[in-house]
């Protein structure tokens, strides 16, 4: 999985749930937020990007928002993390509507009557972890230093609206979902569910394989068509007339000095450097609430055992009051600088493989710390990077570069006759797409989701202004409309004959997977009897319910059999989205109830949250009907040009 799959992955996050948790970004990331000078930059900008209802949400917030996700990303991805990647994700229209969320669930919140008080705000903030040191509030003078230090600064008002917002829709999904409860007989059922595991043999049939096996002829194709139009409508389409400012064109031309590539490789230094790790073991002797001088002496006792010989592991196990490592020997695993308190890896780092330290006091009681491994910190050499620091550095100038110009461009593109005189100015060629529906790819264009909302948002004699686009920045005017109809056969023949084709050879393969069955059901040996047929089985893992199943991908069918057929049970044929198959069920491995019993707790927290997450998600699309939402989607692009 690449990358970039990861980050799509994400984009999970940016459902029901995510509306809040961005909203309270500041709350639940405190430390990170507070001690980050950096979190956000930019300038301000003017003017409205969407209404909700009766709340706008300004370009300044919108650009704020997009570049604390940026920041998160690059958290999270460093240097790896690239424009190309963030036009793919688009991302701006996920933050877009994580905002628009919010609002409605705001408006909702209002609708039933639900607000927080001066105090209750007050309190949150007071309980903060990053607020707090040594479990007291920080003051009020270093809580304002801290809001002034952001970028851009916040002011107590602004920080305390956020923290009320946040408390509000708590309140709103406390309420909404606050009476969804779970038995225990409910619970039990639900954790058989998922951890009830089968291995199986497998033997598919591939519904393409049957393909060549089909023919269609063109009364086949005319009835299936009348009989079924409606599967073919197509929807209200558009195309337009476009200039592209190409990014890819501008970063082919941008050139990078030595200099530069240099200057970037020493800003983005961390991102090359290894730090120097150690893997230590300890026995901790707490001193809290205790006689310091009694637990010293049993401390040194302890030490004179593991200097002697004594099993290191052994009397930590016996000994030792940190009950996280204990029953591991003590070990702390790998860890760098930061991680521990500066008593103890003063002492750890100066230690060799081996060695056992001198008594180490520190806030919590007495160490002793013994060092086992130790990794030499490293920096990547310019050379290995240099490739990857100069292609990234071409790319941000060429986007840099075009949103100069887009800028400029929008002040005298106005009409169409502006458009082809600016294109013709620029050397560039005025293009025409393919229709295309709201939801389609662009054609010419590829994925531009914002270039196709703005498309179905514009009149006739409109101008688009600078829309971004995954290949650059694009200017259009409407070159076509249509409106949604049932087609002719011959607009989507094709489409037909493939539904037909795919139709037939399902039932090929259901009739063939349905003889395979009845001949392994009786064989004595299901791997050499499918051999005979001309088939390969294939074994998996011990798997779940819902797992995805070798050529058979994820199949609810041939989970109920799985699941219900006794060891050495033979399934008829099951079916997938993709394929036909039959299993064999080699072996079980049941839910065991001490294992219940133990995960009870935290698994009926996991279950509940995930009912009521579903519910909140869709009273809340109920919700967002019954409000106006509109868009601006050209105040979009400026916000985060």
């Amino acid at each position: 999985m690449t990358m970039l799959d990861r980050m799509r992955r994400h984009k999970n996050w940016l459902k029901w749930s995510l509306a809040l948790v961005v909203l309270t970004f500041v709350v639940f990331y405190i430390p990170d937020f507070l001690s980050s000078t950096d979190a956000v930059g930019g300038t301000a900008v003017s003017g409205r990007v969407a209404r909700v209802g009766s709340r706008d949400i300004s370009g300044t917030d919108f650009r704020n928002r997009y570049q604390l996700q940026l920041q998160a990303y690059s958290n999270a991805y460093g240097g790896n993390l690239t424009d190309q990647m963030l036009r793919q994700l688009q991302i701006e229209q996920q933050i877009l509507q994580q905002m628009i969320e919010e609002r409605v669930q705001l408006a909702e919140a209002d609708r039933l009557g639900l607000s927080v008080t001066d105090e209750e705000v007050r309190g949150r903030i007071l309980s903060m972890p990053g607020l707090q040191e040594n479990g007291q509030f920080i003051g009020e003078a270093r809580y304002r230093e801290l809001l002034r230090v952001q970028r851009p600064p916040l002011t107590p008002r602004q920080f305390e609206d956020q923290i009320r917002n946040a408390l509000v829709l708590e309140k709103l999904r406390a309420t909404l979902t606050g009476w969804i409860s779970l038995t225990d007989q409910e619970l039990q059922q639900e954790y058989r569910r998922r951890n009830e595991k089968v291995k199986l043999q497998i033997v598919s049939l591939p519904i393409s394989g049957f393909d060549s096996q089909v023919t269609v002829s063109e009364s086949e194709m005319t009835s299936a068509f009348e009989s079924g139009k409606e599967k073919y409508r197509i929807p209200e389409r558009r195309k337009i007339r476009y200039m592209l400012l190409d990014l890819e064109t501008a970063r082919a031309k941008s050139t990078v000095t030595d200099a530069e590539i240099q200057a970037e490789y020493n800003r983005r230094s961390p991102e090359y450097t290894t730090q120097e790790e150690i893997r230590a073991s300890h026995i901790l002797l707490r001193t809290e609430g205790k006689n310091e001088e009694e637990v010293r002496a049993t401390a040194e006792d302890v030490l004179k055992q593991a200097r002697a010989g004594a099993d290191f592991a052994g009397l930590a196990k016996k000994y030792s009051d940190d009950d996280a490592n204990r029953d591991q020997g003590g070990d702390l695993d790998f860890f760098t600088r930061g991680r521990m308190v500066p008593e103890f890896e003063d002492v750890a780092f100066k230690l060799t493989p081996g060695q056992i330290s001198d008594l180490v006091k520190t806030q919590y009681g007495f160490h002793i710390i013994k060092l086992v491994d130790k990794k030499p910190g490293s920096v990547k050499p310019l050379s290995e990077v240099r490739q990857q620091i100069m292609e990234q550095l071409r790319a941000d100038a060429a986007a840099q570069q075009l949103g100069q110009l887009a800028q400029r461009l929008e002040g005298e593109i106005r009409t169409k006759a502006d458009l082809e005189r600016s294109a013709k100015s620029q050397g560039l060629a005025i293009q025409e797409s393919g229709f295309f529906g709201r939801n389609d790819l662009v054609p010419g264009l590829g994925l531009a989701p914002a270039v196709a909302d703005r498309a179905f948002q514009m009149g006739d004699n409109d101008v688009s202004g600078a829309v971004r686009a995954s290949r650059g920045e694009v200017f259009f005017v409407l070159a076509g409309k249509e409106a949604a109809h049932l087609p002719k056969l011959d607009e989507v023949k094709d489409r037909v004959r493939a539904d037909i084709v795919k139709q037939k050879a399902g039932e090929l393969a259901k009739q063939k997977a349905t003889e395979l069955a009845t001949a392994l059901q009786t064989a004595p040996d299901f791997v050499k009897a499918a051999k005979t047929a001309g088939f390969e089985t294939q074994t998996t893992e011990l798997v779940a319910r819902d797992s995805v199943l070798p050529t058979l991908g994820v199949s609810p069918a041939a989970d109920k059999a799985a699941f219900s057929l006794p060891v050495g049970g033979v399934s008829g044929p099951v079916a997938s989205e993709s394929a036909y198959g039959v299993i064999k069920v080699v072996e079980r491995q049941e839910m065991k109830p001490e294992e219940f019993n133990s995960a009870k707790p935290t698994f009926r927290d996991e279950i509940l949250n995930e009912r009521r997450g579903r519910f909140f998600a869709s009273y809340m699309e109920r919700a967002r009907q019954k409000i106006r939402i509109d868009v601006n989607q050209e105040a979009v692009q400026r916000a985060i040009s």
